[in-house]
């Protein structure tokens, strides 16, 4: 079998899915005879019979939105935590099925053996899946198209996936057409990044796709604007209608409606977890609980945003508006800990209930850097045209110490694929990171290394066409 011939399709995911749900109402029965040590009473498995095609529903829902089947940039180790935070969340979702279905004789301790004969037994089918996965797909080779330092960027980040799914071996950094009529037959992929005559990438375009060959374009903004078009036809003449940089009005409100239920329900939950909280800022420094700072939200509206205190006191009183570092030296004992689990978020609920932020959308800056970003990138106000979030595209797929730029492209893209399924996976997908300590850094100062000399080692292992 060419393994280059086949793609992990969403036929193959759906089916995955299927089978994964399948194991899990297994795992479910194990349990069961675990727990009663093959003698289950009737009673107990009744309502587990009655019961089962709801799990079976919400184990699907849950693992879509967990994105589980959903390999492209995960590591094994990622795969354990999708199915352990799955596995958590389906338990959770069983009780208060049971709950609301009268279902009340099936037993909280088979759901405690559950969560871990479950994560265990699809921890190794997930892992059976994704071998599968890496087996059809293969290894993509990337030819590289574009000036000198996005090409540089590109081949830096394709470096530090996690997967190695997608290998960089050829970049071009001039001629383009011509070095791309080249080496198209030696890849699979072309990525096309920075700036490109319109003539040449027209062409570009035109040749890669007589010859089917895959392209990737980056998100530079004229490449953002024709995300999501509408279609129109006037009689003979159909037209493409570009999408504004908005969420539609009867979207909005049903978005603030979840938001404003959601956010009880989490507050009520986690009120015990911010109390111990509040105790152990207060032990552990002095000066207030809460941190209220200044930042932006819709409209470039000014708010001050709620956080518990992770800094000492007179962290900035002499150094003004500075980023987060890596190590930085001004967080205090308790904020390392906060800060690395988003606990010092968590007071944000009070500003989504307010109607400053969202549950989901672009994370609020600081009038002090907004206006330095503005005057960087024309486009960044596109980002106030919808509530700040406390979690967002970014941070769930980007990491915290990702240039502004990066996150403005990740900011975007989710206003223009906004839906509430988004958001609802978006939340869903940041409890991941809360074990991903790469998505808890700062802004590394560590020393620049030149492009010149990452250029040098890069050229170890690609061709690179000057």
């Amino acid at each position: 079998m060419n393994k280059h011939r086949y793609e992990w399709n969403n036929l193959l995911r759906f089916g995955a899915v299927i089978l994964s749900s399948i194991v899990a109402i297994g795992c479910i029965y194990l349990s069961f005879y675990i727990k009663f040590l093959g003698d289950i009473p009737a009673r107990n498995f009744s309502a587990f019979e009655d019961s089962y095609i709801w799990i079976f529903i919400g184990y699907i829902i849950i693992n879509f939105l967990f994105g589980t089947y959903v390999f492209y940039n995960k590591s094994v180790l990622d795969i354990f935590y999708f199915t352990m935070l799955s596995q958590l969340v389906l338990n959770v979702y069983i009780m208060a099925l049971t709950f609301a279905g009268s279902w009340l004789t099936f037993p909280r301790s088979v759901l405690l053996v559950n969560l871990f004969v479950g994560t265990f037994v699809l921890f190794i089918f997930n892992v059976l899946v994704y071998l599968l996965y890496q087996q059809l797909r293969g290894q993509k080779k990337i030819l590289v198209v574009g000036e000198s330092d996005r090409a540089l960027e590109a081949v830096r980040n394709f470096s530090l996936m996690k997967n190695k799914r997608h290998k960089v071996t050829h970049v071009v950094l001039s001629d383009y057409l011509k070095h791309v009529e080249e080496l198209a037959d030696y890849v699979d992929i072309v990525y096309l990044t920075g700036y490109i005559p319109e003539e040449q990438r027209l062409d570009i375009y035109e040749y890669l796709m007589r010859r089917n060959k895959k392209l990737f374009i980056s998100t530079q903004f004229e490449n953002l604007m024709m995300v999501n078009p509408n279609i129109m036809n006037f009689e003979d003449e159909s037209i493409i209608e570009v999408s504004s940089f908005e969420i539609p009005s009867e979207d909005n409100m049903l978005k603030r409606i979840i938001d404003i239920l959601v956010s009880l329900v989490l507050t009520i939950l986690t009120l015990p977890i911010m109390l111990g909280t509040a105790i152990a800022i207060k032990i552990d420094s002095p000066g207030p609980i809460f941190y209220k700072q200044e930042r932006i939200t819709k409209g470039e509206k000014h708010f001050n945003i709620l956080k518990f205190r992770s800094m000492s006191v007179t962290a900035e009183s002499d150094s003004g508006p500075v980023l987060a570092a890596k190590n930085d030296t001004r967080v205090t004992k308790v904020g390392k800990f906060i800060r690395s689990t988003r606990i010092d978020e968590l007071p944000q609920l009070l500003n989504v209930l307010k109607g400053d932020m969202s549950l989901v959308g672009p994370r609020p800056e600081r009038p002090f850097f907004v206006e330095q970003f503005k005057e960087q990138n024309p486009y960044y106000t596109l980002r106030h045209h919808v509530r700040a979030g406390i979690t967002g595209y970014a941070q769930v797929y980007g990491k915290y110490s990702t240039d502004f730029n990066s996150k403005l492209n990740f900011d975007l893209l989710y206003i223009k694929n906004f839906s509430i399924a988004f958001d609802f996976k978006l939340l869903f997908q940041t409890v991941k990171i809360l074990f991903d300590k790469v998505s808890s850094r700062g802004v590394d100062d560590e020393e620049e290394v030149s492009a010149q000399d990452e250029w040098s080692d890069f050229a170890k292992t690609i061709i690179i066409v000057k």
